[in-house]
């Protein structure tokens, strides 16, 4: 087979249909500041845990929020729990507070980890 120099990538569309949210509704209910995210980015540049690994709380935010919740589980144990995020987020988002509730919801709902 001859290559002409590209390659033909896969479709890069979020099927929400197929992502599971319920561990983004699971940390709505209780902490509803998670909604006002707007993944500005403000608390993965602070993080210390985020320089020092692949670790990024804007990261994990959106992908929960899609549904993608197999590598949030993975990366979610990364998290220190400083609060650092908490204190420089401009739009009041408890984030130490969404990532205990999220931890907590991957124990509770093992199942929704695809």
């Amino acid at each position: 087979m001859e290559r002409f120099g590209f390659a033909i990538s896969k479709g890069r569309q979020i099927d929400y249909d197929a992502n599971s949210r319920h561990i983004a509704g699971y940390i709505s209910e209780r902490e509803p500041s998670f909604r006002v995210c707007i993944e500005c980015g403000c608390c993965a540049a602070t993080c210390t845990t985020g320089n020092f690994t692949s670790f990024s709380l804007r990261e994990l935010h959106i992908l929960l929020k899609r549904g993608e919740n197999e590598s949030v589980r993975e990366n979610i144990k990364k998290c220190m729990l400083c609060g650092k995020c908490t204190l420089v987020c401009p739009r009041g988002v408890n984030t130490r507070n969404v990532v205990t509730l999220a931890r907590q919801a991957f124990q509770k709902f093992p199942a929704d980890a695809v």
